[in-house]
């Protein structure tokens, strides 16, 4: 077993981002299966729940949906362009960007998001008993942290260190 290293060592700081991202990638695994499970009955997927609900609130383009979603502006448009074509959203015109069409839900894309309210609700209780209602609340207040954290990084510095600095064929440990 590998020696503990001291609190703020360079290494201790690696690795507590490493835990970090191996947690959040099992975490991301386990929301998108809970997501399908939900989704489901209601007719949509894990990604088509997760593009409708970020244009419940307000229309947006697709680039602010990617944008807000932390995901590719081509994967939303591919999956925006399912949806309207299932009916569940449509395109409107955008004051601000010629071109630039807003997505918003039509009423059925509506409906389809309100019948997961129920198994999302049930879901929401179930975590507040396991967590504590205050631990749940930190624990979004944690993750909200640290996803502005890293977009502060990367506005900062918006290219990745450079990978061959590694050596051939190594990736970063995680």
């Amino acid at each position: 077993m590998p020696e503990p290293q001291p609190a703020g060592s360079a290494r201790a700081r690696q690795d507590l981002l490493s835990r970090t991202a191996l947690g959040v990638f099992r975490l991301n695994g386990q929301f998108l299966s809970v997501s399908e499970e939900l989704a489901r009955p209601a007719g949509l997927t894990a990604a088509w729940w997760q593009v409708l609900g970020a244009v419940l609130r307000e229309p947006l383009p697709v680039a602010g949906i990617a944008r807000t979603m932390g995901i590719t502006r081509q994967s939303v448009q591919r999956i925006a362009d399912l949806l309207v074509a299932k009916g569940l959203a449509e395109y409107a015109p955008n004051p601000a960007h010629r071109r630039a069409k807003l997505l918003r839900p039509t009423q059925e894309g509506h409906a389809a998001v309100a019948r997961i309210g129920p198994g999302h609700a049930s879901l929401a209780t179930r975590l507040a008993a396991e967590l504590g209602d205050t631990a749940f609340a930190e624990t979004a207040q944690v993750l909200e942290r640290l996803a502005k954290a890293l977009d502060t990084l990367a506005a900062e510095n918006p290219a990745p260190p450079a990978l061959e600095a590694r050596g051939p064929g190594r990736s970063p440990d995680l």
